[in-house]
């Protein structure tokens, strides 16, 4: 069965100039940046897009596509087929393309905008195509002939997917029009073929409603076959016609796609970076930061109070741990493919629920401040910038909200190091979703501090002097908790005695599951034993990490532990990398090992230590124009490329 085309009562719509018959616009917008063309249901018009179209900002403007034999067109005949139906598209929104072009296409039309959307490849091609409530091209969508079923039949299918209201269709007229259109629209459909191994080159999201009759995400997860490039999967509420019923949250969905692409545009090649500097010439590199990500370290510690160093750089006894990280790395060699025409890098991440500008993400670092004034501030407007998340520490120096605030737009996951105190963890677990923090990361490998002789030998933990504990402070549990005009030394008590939690189990991690619906990533897990356990308790993701070796000295590598990792919690769940990383190369092994991103910890924060919000941006920008390079010179064209086959052994290569 399909579609609706009950509207709502319809906006007099715009013909653009030389689109002709194809093309609606409800509200046009002069100065938009880019275009939403969005391709109707079934028996739909395209007053349909007509609330959506005024949901969406005033930097996007809809083009609404109107089928042939409906509406004013209801003369025409309709369409021989669907790629009759695309050809007329592609050539009515060819005065349109001074823009980017995004479609959207629902049910019927998402079929209509995938065969657009390659017709628009051989004349610019689209930004990124949008199909809703659809089963992939390829896939044996299941439908009847509608001209064999007698109306009231088709009528009571109606009425199961819901969406025209049961007085319009108990109004002859009206339901023998749309009965007209369902069969109309469905001889095309049926005669509609597309081999699996047709794709497209250009970025593809599903979008399901989450109570949709009609579709399940097994059933619609396959679209992603349908692409070589970016593509994800996002879940929205509302049934089948969620998409132009929750026009807000559709709306909202749909422009955080829309900027962040043509972000994506406007920044240029990340690799860019390195003909700027050269372009920039000898002079332009007097005191600036090092372009050797690995030599920060040399750097900072020359700025740095030695107290201070030793607690950001400092490892676990004897610092095994943190050598057997970077080892870990150097035991593998990347293997270039050549002569694979890869001109430019796609860099983002659509996987195993992640969608990621690149794979990589800011590792959540505490008490920033004692490296710069600005700590945490500084970092994530730097990461801002990047478009890259932010990871914040429970033991932040500046309150989540107020990081939340210097972040903008941009995401954030929370990282939480749970405490012994239930109702302050449901109090911070409360702020981050009131603040618009994305996920969860739960820290679960510090039952007890780590061994650190470079922080006993200075005696220095900034914590004891109230650097660290902003979220703490800021909190309304914590603060009920403390006697009245609490000074320092009354704070720092109370906050160590709920601080930690050592009697954690992994009976507990059900109740942070049924506290919150964000993303819950366990952060600290090495065994593939453990990663289970954590995907058994609820948890979304899990982290390999060993704590950049700050816990426990002659751990195993996190790289070692990553492979086993994977192989216990199979390919749909997300697995990231923390500790030891440092090079866009060993972002590129990470990946090939496994990973779908990293945390990118301490060079960050030297970063931050010498040159503040500039540091941190300028790290960066060099480990991402490194990675842009690496994927340029292994002979990959996006991240999603990377796999096994680009490594070896140190050594001479296996036979």
């Amino acid at each position: 069965m399909t579609e609706r085309t009950a509207e709502s009562a319809p906006a007099q719509p715009r013909t653009p100039d030389r689109a002709g018959r194809w093309i609606r616009v409800f509200h046009p917008r002069e100065h938009a940046t880019a275009r939403l063309v969005c391709f109707p249901h079934g028996a739909g018009t395209a007053q349909a897009f007509t609330g959506l179209s005024g949901a969406l900002p005033d930097d996007v403007e809809l083009l609404a596509v109107q089928y042939p034999g409906r509406a004013e067109r209801r003369a025409e005949p309709f369409a021989a087929d669907i790629a009759a139906l695309a050809a007329g598209t592609a050539d009515a929104l060819a005065p349109c393309a001074d823009r980017p072009l995004f479609l959207l296409g629902h049910s019927l039309g998402a079929l209509v905008a995938f065969e657009t959307a390659r017709l628009l490849e051989q004349r610019g091609g689209a930004a990124r195509v949008f199909v809703s409530a659809a089963r992939p091209p390829s896939a044996d969508w299941e439908e009847p002939d509608l001209d064999a079923i007698p109306d009231d039949g088709l009528a009571d299918g109606l009425r199961h997917l819901g969406g025209v209201p049961e007085a319009l269709l108990r109004e002859p007229d009206f339901l023998a029009e749309v009965l007209r259109m369902m069969r109309g629209d469905h001889r095309l459909l049926r005669r509609y073929r597309c081999s699996e191994d047709t794709v497209l080159a250009t970025p593809l999201t599903v979008l399901l409603a989450s109570a949709d009759p009609k579709n399940t995400l097994e059933q619609v997860q396959p679209w992603t076959r349908h692409t070589t490039v970016d593509h994800s999967v996002e879940i929205h509420s509302g049934g089948h016609f969620g998409l132009t019923e929750r026009v807000a949250e559709i709306s909202k969905l749909l422009t955080r796609y829309i900027h962040d692409d043509l972000a994506a545009r406007a920044a240029g090649p990340p690799a860019d970076l390195v003909l700027e500097i050269y372009l920039a010439g000898p002079d332009a590199r007097g005191g600036r930061l090092t372009t050797d990500l690995t030599l920060l370290e040399d750097e900072a510690r020359e700025v740095l109070p030695p107290a201070v160093h030793a607690f950001v750089a400092g490892n676990a006894g004897t610092g095994a741990t943190g050598r057997a990280n970077r080892e870990a790395f150097d035991r593998w060699r990347l293997v270039p493919r050549v002569m694979r025409g890869v001109t430019r890098r796609d860099l983002s991440v659509s996987r195993a629920g992640l969608r990621l500008p690149a794979p990589v993400l800011l590792a959540p670092i505490s008490a920033q401040t004692v490296v710069h004034p600005e700590g945490e501030l500084a970092a994530v407007r730097a990461a801002a910038d990047a478009r890259l998340p932010f990871v914040l520490s429970s033991y932040a120096s500046h309150s989540l909200e107020d990081v939340a605030a210097a972040a903008g737009p941009q995401p954030r996951w929370f990282q939480l190091y749970w405490p012994s105190d239930e109702e302050l963890a449901t109090s911070l677990v409360r702020r981050a979703e009131a603040s618009g923090y994305t996920a969860l990361v739960l820290t679960v490998d510090n039952p007890a501090p780590g061994y650190r002789p470079a922080d006993l030998d200075h005696g220095y933990l900034p914590f004891l002097r109230g650097t660290g504990l902003a979220n703490f402070t800021s909190d309304p549990v914590f603060q009920a908790a403390l006697p009245p005009g609490a000074g320092t030394d009354a704070v720092v008590m109370h906050w160590a005695s709920v601080s930690g939690n050592p009697s954690l189990t992994w009976e507990r991690l059900p109740w942070l599951r049924e506290l919150t619906d964000l993303p819950i990533l366990v952060k600290g897990v090495l065994h593939p034993d453990d990663a289970r356990l954590a995907l058994a308790g609820g948890a979304d993701g899990v982290i390999v990490s060993n704590h950049g070796g700050r816990q426990l000295d002659g751990t195993m590598a996190a790289l070692d532990c990553l492979p086993a990792v994977r192989a216990a919690v199979g390919d749909d769940v997300p697995v990231l990398l923390d500790s030891g990383v440092r090079t866009g190369g060993d972002v590129v092994k990470a990946l090939a090992l496994g990973a779908d991103a990293v945390l990118y910890g301490r060079p960050y924060l030297y970063g931050l230590a010498l040159d503040g919000q500039s540091g941190v941006h300028h790290v960066l920008r060099c480990l991402l124009a490194e990675l842009d390079l690496a994927l340029a010179l292994t002979g990959c064209g996006s991240v999603k490329a990377i796999g096994p086959d680009l490594l070896a052994p140190a050594g001479p290569f296996p036979g």
